[in-house]
């Protein structure tokens, strides 16, 4: 649907609002045109399709967010705005290969991304930039995801960035333990259990807890039982939560839980390895139950003789993100709840570069600068890239 005849519809009492964002989708495929269109309805965004780049330059540089089809093989360099590469499944390798020589942020299947693209449209027309949500999930038991998420949001907080780490794994005892000697003063989650609706994000920042400059969401660190919080409340925290903080990384857990509560809530997910063969098939199994977002490994201490990491990466299906040195004083910091005091160790100050991208400008927090947010961008998509599925 062309963008007047939805400005149209709007005049005459349809659904869509008029100042949704500005989609664009380039691309000669005009099934693949009808396919994002869709998508773009029910997210509410205004739509302009159009066969080659050449035929309206100006999208380009003015859609809120571009839907560039596998077939585009040239695009101009001058573009700041998001732009998503999509394609059929049977396109898988192509698509790949052209997010690679193109340097575009994600890449999605279709049909089987659409709700993932839809989502990803309607926070585009929100109101204010919002927040990244990158989830960090363990490949393999004793991966070490708990100890990377905690690294990874200290580092980041560290950096500049509006950082909230969030423990999504409901039976792990409290990810809070491992942050300071003293229970941290603030909300937990089953202080959340009975929220409804929308929550104020700036009262939702100021109550939570915080570590290193990073609010945090956890678990109480406590033997009594752990009740389940609704989806719904998860939800709207987590929205919530996107309006408040630059970045807010999730350590989800390998239960199908967490991965149903935070997985599917998360923009990108980042699968820490060990560097062996048994934690990369074991990883190759578990990715085929993440949703369909962009995903990447980060492969954890050494790797055995004759074992790359590259062929791990190629193993699992995602390309490699970062490798962290084993670190030794891990184990005793977390046990005595000083794990987020190397997050500005070399290795984890490399992570955070690797999957660092800037955000959108927006106002200055009461307690921290603007800064960067932790995203796979460019650097990831120069080494190739694990599509939504």
């Amino acid at each position: 649907m062309a963008r007047n005849e939805q400005e149209q519809s709007a005049g005459a009492g349809g659904w869509l609002p008029e100042a949704g964002p500005i989609v664009c989708c380039i691309t000669g495929d005009a099934a693949l045109r009808d396919e994002c269109a869709r998508a773009a309805a029910v997210a509410g965004a205004v739509f302009e399709g159009v066969p080659s780049v050449g035929e309206d330059p100006q999208l380009w540089t003015r859609a809120d967010l571009v839907l560039l089809g596998a077939d585009i093989s040239e695009v101009p360099p001058q573009r700041r705005g998001p732009t998503i590469l999509v394609g059929a499944a049977s396109q898988r390798h192509l698509l790949w290969d052209r997010a690679a020589a193109l340097g575009i942020d994600h890449v999605a299947e279709l049909p089987d991304a659409a709700g993932w693209l839809v989502d990803y449209m309607g926070r585009r027309g929100s109101e204010g930039p919002s927040g990244v949500v990158v989830g960090v999930v363990g490949g393999c038991g004793g991966a070490g995801a708990s100890t990377t998420a905690v690294l990874l949001a200290g580092a980041a907080a560290h950096g500049g960035a509006r950082v909230l780490l969030v423990d999504g794994d409901r039976l792990a005892g409290g990810l809070e333990a491992v942050l300071g000697e003293q229970p941290l003063e603030g909300l937990r989650w089953p202080d959340l259990a009975s929220a409804h609706g929308a929550i104020n994000p700036e009262q939702l920042a100021a109550s939570l807890p915080r570590a290193a400059g990073a609010g945090v969401l956890s678990w109480p660190a406590g033997p009594r039982p752990a009740v389940r919080v609704p989806g719904a409340a998860i939800s709207g925290v987590v929205e919530a939560a996107r309006a408040a903080f630059d970045l807010v990384v999730v350590d989800i857990g390998r239960g199908r839980e967490g991965i149903e509560d935070f997985g599917w809530a998360s923009d990108r997910i980042l699968v820490v390895v060990p560097g062996t063969l048994g934690g990369a098939l074991s990883a190759a199994q578990l990715v085929h139950e993440l949703p369909p977002v962009p995903l990447g490994v980060v492969l954890r201490g050494g790797t055995g003789e004759g074992v790359d990491a590259e062929q791990l990466a190629g193993l699992i299906g995602c390309p490699l993100v970062a490798r962290i040195p084993h670190l030794r004083r891990a184990a005793a910091a977390a046990e005595w709840g000083r794990l987020m005091e190397l997050a500005r160790s070399g290795p984890l100050r490399r992570l955070a570069a690797a999957v660092c991208e800037a955000l959108p400008e927006r106002a200055p927090a009461a307690s921290a600068g603007d800064g960067p947010a932790l995203a796979l961008g460019a650097r990831l998509a120069g080494r190739g890239r694990r599509v939504a599925r």
